[in-house]
């Protein structure tokens, strides 16, 4: 049976990485890099948008835990990372050493919790790489499981912020049939998605601004350091059930 293609490509990804680099290396590389830098910055950004110690957190596409890793201090709440390669969820259940905590492999496009579970759903470098009805199975499933007053927060790649273009260019040049997909999303589309699924937007997030206020600078693998506030570099999108 053929496998689907964030399946197979991820799959792939992270095995070649695996093969060519340290554990701690490739497990940072299969998440785009800036393990510690990214986590923070999500981290913060979550408790921007109202994320509380007892709240609980269902994070798709966990990944090596680079959210996670900065939560397992904070969160007393449960949290669940679901992903599609068992090694990177098997990586952060032992960086968190969390017993409380849940990670599992991806059963396709859906999140298989309870009803009203969580007060927050993150899709952080999910929807990026995966078919818009892809995309919008999983954002059904969302609402679902969301409690009354829940948020769905995700993050996108779009056309109109000038610095996502050298991903599109990169694209292009790369022809491989087994490549990681990059997707990108717009404003209306995501919208007329919303209104079809009983959700309303709060807000989006211009991935060339500092949108995320910092408690502390962040400072990425390259020496750059962020201060004040930060951005994850993509836009990002946060609704609630209507």
């Amino acid at each position: 049976m053929k496998l689907p293609h964030f399946l197979s490509s991820y799959l792939k990804h992270s095995k070649d990485l695996m093969a060519s680099h340290d554990e701690g290396e490739a497990m940072s590389l299969a998440v785009g890099g800036d393990y510690e830098a990214v986590g923070m910055l999500e981290f913060q950004l979550l408790k921007h948008l109202g994320l509380q110690p007892d709240h609980g957190v269902v994070d798709v596409g966990c990944g090596s835990g680079r959210l996670a890793y900065q939560l397992k201090d904070y969160l007393t709440g449960p949290y669940v990372g679901i992903d599609v390669v068992p090694e990177l969820f098997q990586y952060a259940q032992r960086k968190c050493q969390r017993d409380d905590w849940r990670f599992y492999a991806a059963p396709g496009t859906t999140i298989p919790e309870p009803d009203a579970s969580a007060d927050f759903i993150t899709f952080f470098s999910v929807f990026t790489h995966l078919q818009f009805e892809e995309t919008y199975r999983y954002l059904q499933d969302a609402k679902r499981v969301l409690k009354p007053g829940g948020k769905i927060v995700f993050s996108f790649l779009e056309f109109r912020i000038p610095s996502h273009w050298n991903i599109f260019e990169a694209s292009l040049q790369d022809t491989r049939p087994d490549k990681v997909l990059n997707q990108f999303m717009d404003r209306d589309g995501i919208r007329v998605w919303a209104a079809h699924l009983g959700l309303k937007v709060e807000q989006i997030l211009d991935g060339d601004r500092n949108y995320i206020p910092l408690a502390q600078p962040v400072r990425w693998d390259d020496g750059r350091e962020m201060q004040q506030a930060g951005s994850l570099g993509q836009s990002v999108c946060v609704s609630f059930a209507a």
